[in-house]
């Protein structure tokens, strides 16, 4: 058992590297536009799924009852990936991960409309905590100095929200590996038209950095995938934090970003309550 566990952590670490890198790249590819962005991270995530699951026993198989809660994660969680997308081109590359990974927060408050789940106090004393850490990252001015990190914070929003949908696809007994094909080809079909429109040429450089953040998200979804098949979430998922310390390294190495102040107070707290939160779910 423990050695599944350890096998656990090192998948979802690896994750937390992969998504840090992807956001790396994001911000390396330079001024494409963000729709672009979007659509190069998702198309090659769906071709790897539509092979692997080509290669499934089930093959394209959907539950009936699984179509609308896949249309409103899938639509919810694009929106969230092109708000993540847009807060990295703008802020510290370690902030914008931070206020994304408010996300399991976010989804304890939409599962009481989505699921009918009720936290408990200690849930919601949680919530209040993680709300607390993110007024320091945000830093709220009375100009349009913090929008990007308002930004930021909706696509840790938007991006709760679309787990708590596959939560419940969880609860119908829907396949993992449908859950992401679905997700990764729906937002290719809707983001293709309209990176089309807008569409701007891509320098060499740019479209392999692109590619390369595909590549690292598709890595980070299978690595974190794998992660819960060695172990619950409920054991492992406060390693995925490690993402924002990736993210802070890359951000100083490659464009010396040293977040300030009140940014180390806001990690420190949002992180401190997770840890808390998933001592608390281990006993």
């Amino acid at each position: 058992m423990k050695q599944k566990k350890g096998i656990g952590i090192l998948y979802i670490v690896a994750a937390a590297l992969c998504f840090s890198l992807m956001t790396l790249f994001i911000r390396l590819a330079g001024d494409v536009p963000t729709i672009e962005k979007a659509f190069f991270r998702n198309a090659i995530a769906a071709i790897v799924a539509l092979v692997i699951l080509g290669r499934s026993e089930e093959k394209f198989k959907i539950k009936k009852e699984s179509y609308l809660f896949l249309f409103l994660r899938s639509s919810i969680g694009l929106a969230g990936v092109i708000a993540n997308f847009w807060a990295i081109d703008h802020l510290v590359l370690s902030d914008a991960n931070i206020l994304n990974k408010m996300s399991p927060f976010f989804a304890i408050i939409m599962s009481v409309f989505i699921l009918k789940e009720i936290p408990t106090r200690f849930e919601w004393g949680c919530v209040i905590a993680a709300f607390v850490g993110a007024v320091f990252v945000v830093k709220p001015t009375v100009g349009l100095a913090s929008m990007p990190a308002f930004i930021g914070l909706a696509s840790g929003f938007m991006a709760g929200t679309a787990y708590t949908f596959v939560r419940g696809l969880g609860k119908i007994g829907e396949r993992s590996p449908v859950i992401v094909c679905f997700f990764s080809c729906f937002s290719t079909l809707v983001l293709g038209p309209m990176m089309a429109v807008q569409f701007q040429p891509l320098t060499i450089k740019q479209l392999l950095l692109l590619i390369c953040c595909g590549l690292a998200a598709t890595g980070g979804q299978f690595c974190i995938t794998a992660a819960y098949t060695y172990a619950p979430a409920k054991e492992i998922s406060v390693f995925d934090y490690t993402q924002v310390i990736f993210a802070a390294m890359w951000g100083l190495l490659f464009f010396g970003e040293l977040p300030d102040f009140y940014s180390y107070v806001g990690y420190a707290i949002i992180i401190v309550t997770a840890v808390v939160k998933w001592r608390k779910g281990m006993k």
